[in-house]
């Protein structure tokens, strides 16, 4: 081959190369409809999340978005059948913080939490509130530990079930803070609220999102959230860092996944189109405003960092309490 021709050949090659990237960024995905499976019933916060998302890549993809509500067993039901999904980019899953908890709580799980969900984005986080009703003497989270410490047992609390994340938290802050509450579990975040704006648990520990409208309704009182800083949602309340836990912070989250092996550029095409998605006025004013996130809509990476360490802080809270769930 004179040099000539072996020139030719090496022009070829490099040309060949330098088109590589950009047929890679032209995806033909989605060809047909895409399913979000949301692990819960419809309602609380994840389910209008998913619809929300859903709407607007209806729209901006020409596919439909398909919300399938698949709930059981603290939403690992559902993360199951993601996991399992063919990784073709047509099952997404949208999960709520006890996605961390489960593979401790839940023996057994079906599926690996780490190895079998590629991540995609971290969608947000929020404080949860601490409340009481009205006609209950705590007027700060102060008055809690006075009174638990004087009547060991007299101060009951409730959470959305055994394990969850509301249930970790002031189980952490017991240890932390050296008093007894006795835990009181629900079915889920309707019933723990309906018992507490009747008086029936002294305290309650939800999301901003479930209790806030009750707090401004004058129906419930807050005394504490659990984040670092204090909640936009309910500015007035301090936080338990203000409270006598220095540094503490506990935060409900939202996540999505996919099954592992999903192609990346098919993850980073439904990536953008999401973050798009959170950038429309409507769909931002819900989420900050309505469900009280903290809007991060962060890259795969700070979503698998984060995942890994809420499962080590949280499993070691489930191990050493012996925690198991309902």
């Amino acid at each position: 081959m004179n040099r000539f021709i072996l020139f030719r050949v090496f022009v070829g090659l490099f040309a060949a190369l330098a088109v590589l990237p950009a047929l890679a960024q032209k995806v033909d995905w989605p060809t047909r409809p895409v399913r979000f499976i949301v692990p819960f019933p419809p309602g609380g916060t994840t389910d209008p999340m998913a619809r929300m998302v859903g709407a607007k890549l209806n729209a901006s993809l020409g596919q439909q978005f398909i919300v399938d509500n698949r709930p059981g067993a603290s939403g690992s039901m559902g993360a199951a059948i993601a996991a399992k999904a063919a990784p073709d980019g047509y099952t997404w899953l949208f999960v709520f913080d006890t996605h961390a908890v489960n593979p401790t709580l839940i023996p057994n799980l079906p599926f690996d939490t780490v190895k079998d969900l590629a991540p995609v984005m971290l969608v947000g986080t929020a404080p949860m509130a601490i409340v009481t009703h009205p006609g209950k003497p705590y007027k700060s989270f102060g008055d809690v530990i006075k009174t638990a410490q004087a009547k060991p047992g007299s101060v009951t609390y409730g959470s959305i079930g055994s394990g969850s994340l509301g249930h970790l938290t002031l189980t952490l802050v017991q240890q932390t803070g050296g008093f007894r509450i006795v835990h009181v579990p629900y079915k889920g975040g309707g019933p723990m609220t309906v018992d507490a704006l009747g008086g029936h648990v002294e305290l309650a520990i939800g999301t901003v999102a479930l209790l806030t409208p009750h707090v401004k309704g004058g129906k419930l009182r807050a005394i504490a959230v659990t984040g670092d800083k204090r909640s936009h949602a309910l500015p007035d309340v301090p936080a338990l860092s203000e409270q006598g836990f220095p540094g503490f912070s506990a935060l409900a989250w939202w996540g999505i996944f996919t099954s592992t092996g999903v192609p990346r550029p098919i993850i980073d095409k439904f990536h953008s189109e999401v973050v798009n998605a959170f950038n429309t006025p409507d769909v931002r004013k819900q989420m900050t405003e309505t469900l009280g996130i903290d809007l991060m809509a962060s890259n795969p990476a700070v979503l698998q960092k984060f995942l890994v360490s809420e499962i080590e802080r949280w499993g070691k809270v489930v191990r050493e309490n012996n925690i198991h769930a309902d």
